[in-house]
């Protein structure tokens, strides 16, 4: 009797990752059977998914002590997620922004996510269920890039701009959401001498409104991706412009991957 076949993710250790792989940056994030997160990396994307998907897992099993047999099983998801070479199935980014929120915030929310090259408003009802979302994807405004682009334009690093709008006195209101047209009012705001942290608080204000117009907003809000997790100024910005306090998950741009890793946990579960 020939034995049966070994499978690559074995029950014997219950272990669950995502893997989010954006345009931008590559997420990964590893569970355990209680659905803690014992393990992550984030790393730019680069040119080759499929290598900084495995660079990433390689990262976050060695941060939560385990080898990757021990994997039970695995879904990907975002941009390149059908060219992570260890997932057993792929799901949508909505879905698993959706989930990985719920996860924290177990109530009905808006959530607003601000990614490297798209922005995300997502509704879900008191179960979790998915009500609305709209995507920003044909405008790199209010976007991780509009903030890459404007930290190269003002020569400033881009991990200086949140504690730069900090220090904002007075700040500059940018009329328009194009990255180009900003990019011209940035330099003319530069020649009449106004102060950097004034224009890079504009800039943040620029993102908040691009936000904010996409679609109206539900008592609870929650905020998340790479842009909230590097510009925790945004939130509070944000806040008050709405008038109220906003959620924040621990791990803001890891929404994504722990969404994947609960429906990989799930699938196993049957």
């Amino acid at each position: 009797m020939e034995p049966e076949p070994t499978s690559p993710y074995p029950n014997t250790a219950p272990l669950f990752v995502g893997i989010d792989v954006g345009s931008s940056r590559t997420k990964v994030a590893v569970l355990d059977k209680a659905k803690n997160l014992i393990g992550f990396d984030v790393r730019k994307s680069g040119t080759d998914f499929s290598v900084t998907a495995e660079e990433c897992l390689k990262a976050s099993l060695k941060m939560a002590g385990r080898e990757q047999n021990e994997v039970t099983n695995c879904v990907s998801t975002g941009y390149g997620r059908k060219n992570v070479p260890n997932s057993k199935d792929t799901r949508t980014e909505i879905g698993c922004h959706a989930k990985g929120c719920y996860h924290y915030f177990p109530k009905a929310v808006t959530i607003i996510d601000i990614g490297g090259q798209d922005n995300k408003i997502i509704k879900l009802d008191p179960e979790g269920r998915r009500s609305s979302f709209k995507m920003n994807r044909k405008c790199a405004a209010g976007t991780g890039a509009f903030l890459e682009e404007m930290s190269a334009r003002l020569d400033i690093p881009l991990d200086q701009m949140d504690g730069l709008a900090r220090k904002s006195r007075d700040m500059v209101r940018l009329g328009s959401f194009c990255t180009v047209f900003s990019a011209t009012e940035v330099l003319e705001n530069i020649r009449k001498g106004k102060r950097i942290e004034d224009i890079v608080k504009g800039l943040f204000f620029s993102v908040i409104r691009r936000v904010l117009e996409m679609d109206s907003l539900t008592e609870n809000v929650v905020m998340t991706g790479g842009v909230v997790a590097h510009n925790p100024y945004l939130v509070s910005m944000t806040e008050n412009e709405i008038g109220r306090r906003i959620l924040v998950p621990e791990h803001p741009q890891l929404t994504g991957a722990i969404g994947a890793a609960l429906y990989a946990m799930e699938a196993e579960q049957g």
